[in-house]
């Protein structure tokens, strides 16, 4: 299928031009170009070797084509050291692994609590000693810097912890703790219960009838952003009226709304947001659409996207963004024909499409399965502009990763940085996750090399996908390695690190470490999700120890979170299995009495 796309100076079909050459369309000259024949039209391809010098893209893939992990206890590149000093439990499994590992040891400084400290099995909710926290990507509230007091961070949360799920009067306690509030203090806390949604808001009104303090709309965002995301959208809406009435409604108020709307499918109550705004008298303009519209098409509520941007025409001027995200939108949706249309409307109202209104479309094309033609655009954006950049590059060198296509990847790649573009910290994950999934260790080894001489840092992205390599040839201990060098270049794991390294252990029947790492994630005050708690629970009930399982059960419901239906299934056959048949049963009997609803909570 061709899409038909419009030029600001002439109809043409911009993915079915004649006279481009292509010179990758050919396998042969790409068998050619791993042999050291150049491409056509194409520079001398140069590749990093393990010692960091420059060698011939050849012998960058030659070299590790057949280095597989068959392995009992595979290596990790020696740039990642290893730690000298984890806490008992590992220094013994170390002593009795391969001698692999003993080989690539690296002498490193200790670098505090990695896995080192025992804490109490039935802690609560948060961190008591550390204020590092999750933040999520394209997450709602932007990062900003706090001014509050950690230790008074760590005071309030260690009450809430220790008070919240006993049931006391926890807000009596913290009014004798003297503590200062003020807006960071209280952004602060409620970040280190993001997932825990029910002493997150207790916390939030305690806080709110504090005499001499007030919510700003800072305080405000955060905590209608926690209720968006659990889908209390019923308080979710109260505060944003509460905020109304007191003057505190912003953009991002309104963003924060939508966005939870969309991403729970409401496309009326995402649309009657808008219309919230006009109550109150919230001035709206071009930006505010552009939001309203993106996030319906993150949502791939692409229907609802295009009806409402009909139905407010005449009512705003549309801009370029405009149709940038009307285009993603309808390339998320993988519906080409309405991407065209959308298009062809937008050279028709006088607006040039820009390399990332081109990037939008190439990223569509491959993800409706149409890399012949994302190929043809990207070669007409060579050759005719607007010129591809970073991103045009990476989403290609992505697709290829992904399809497993690593030679292909690799000659776009090197095409990248002789157009004069440096690789991003994304070009160079995916390329490690490629080559990492084929078992190419060598690869990864060098591309790593490579980054450090580019100076691209590896982020969170980076180091996550190198745990997943080795959590995925069930290797914990490599991963937790890896934690450790992420924790020193000051990089802060997200929850997703932890619980991959969790459930690692769990699968290799080394519960003591698995719980271990459940403790260090607490330390660290990263706030346990569902998945946590479920990976934990799974664990605890293979272990044989059903007891623990249930306290983190109840403590997981109690925190206002939703099971899964298929993992609370999972759980009945688990404890089936483990002799306890009737545990949940005599669980939810309990938890009845306490007025709380299992039946709601496995959702």
């Amino acid at each position: 299928m061709s899409v038909f796309l419009r030029s600001s100076s002439r109809r043409r079909s911009i993915l079915s031009e004649p006279d481009v050459n292509l010179h990758r369309s050919s396998a042969a000259e790409i068998r050619g170009a791993c042999e050291g024949r150049r491409p056509p039209g194409g520079g001398g391809q140069q590749g990093f070797g393990a010692t960091g010098g420059s060698l011939p893209l050849p012998g960058l893939l030659n070299s590790a084509l057949d280095c597989s992990l068959h392995r009992s206890h595979g290596q990790i590149p020696f740039l990642l050291p290893h730690p000298t000093s984890l806490f008992t439990l590992q220094e013994q499994m170390l002593a009795s692994s391969s001698p692999v590992i003993s080989a690539f040891s690296i002498s490193t400084e200790p670098c505090g609590h990695l896995l080192a400290n025992k804490v109490d099995f039935h802690r609560g909710f948060s961190s008591v000693t550390h204020g590092d926290e999750e933040v999520d990507r394209g997450g709602e509230n932007e990062e900003v810097s706090s001014c509050a007091d950690r230790e008074e961070v760590d005071s309030v949360c260690k009450v809430i912890d220790e008070l919240f799920a006993l049931d006391r009067n926890m807000e009596a306690v913290l009014d004798e703790c003297g503590v200062e509030l003020s807006h960071d203090l209280v952004v602060d806390v409620l970040k280190r219960f993001h997932h825990a949604r029910k002493p997150a808001f207790r916390f939030f009104c305690w806080a709110g009838e504090k005499p001499g303090f007030q919510h700003d709309s800072r305080t405000y965002d955060f905590m209608m952003s926690i209720l968006g995301k659990t889908r209390q959208f019923e308080t979710m809406v109260s505060l944003l009226e509460e905020m109304g009435v007191k003057g505190l409604l912003t953009m991002e108020t309104f963003a924060i709304a939508i966005k939870a709307f969309a991403a729970a499918k409401e496309r009326n109550k995402a649309v009657g947001i808008f219309e919230l705004m006009k109550y109150y008298n919230f001035k709206y303009g071009v930006d505010t659409v552009n939001c309203l519209l993106d996030s319906l098409g993150r949502a791939k509520l692409g229907k609802e996207m295009q009806v409402l941007f009909d139905r407010l025409k005449g009512k705003f001027t549309p801009n370029l963004q405009t149709y940038a995200v009307l285009l993603d939108g309808w390339c998320r949706v993988k519906n080409l024909l309405e991407a065209g249309r959308v298009w062809n409307e937008m050279i028709d109202k006088g607006f040039e499409p820009d390399v990332v209104t081109h990037n939008i479309m190439l990223s569509g094309l491959l993800r409706s399965h149409k890399r012949s033609e994302a190929i043809k655009l990207f070669e007409i954006m060579k050759a005719k502009g607007p010129s591809p950049n970073a991103r045009s590059y990476s989403i290609l060198i992505q697709n290829f990763c992904k399809q497993k296509q690593m030679k292909e990847a690799v000659l776009y790649f090197e095409e990248m940085r002789e157009s004069g573009c440096q690789p991003s910290v994304v070009v160079y994950t995916n390329l490690i996750m490629g080559f990492g999934n084929q078992n190419k260790m060598d690869m990864v080894h060098g591309l790593l090399k490579a980054m450090k001489q580019d100076g691209c840092t590896p982020d969170g992205v980076t180091y996550n996908s190198l745990i997943k390599l080795m959590t995925r040839q069930r290797m914990p201990d490599d991963a937790v390695r890896i934690y450790k060098k992420m924790i020193q270049n000051g990089v802060e794991p997200s929850i997703h690190t932890y619980v991959m390294i969790m459930k690692s252990y769990f699968q290799t029947r080394n519960y003591d470490m698995g719980r271990a790492v459940w403790e260090e994630m607490i330390e660290k005050g990263c706030c346990p999700d569902d998945n946590a708690y479920t990976v934990l629970i799974g664990g605890l009930i293979c272990q044989g120890r059903t007891g623990e399982a249930c306290k983190f059960l109840e403590e997981m419901i109690e925190k206002g979170m939703k099971i899964p239906q298929l993992d609370f299934n999972k759980f009945a056959a688990d404890f089936s299995r483990a002799g306890k048949p009737d545990i949940l049963v005599e669980m939810a009997q309990k938890m009845k009495l306490a007025g709380l609803n299992m039946a709601e909570a496995s959702g």
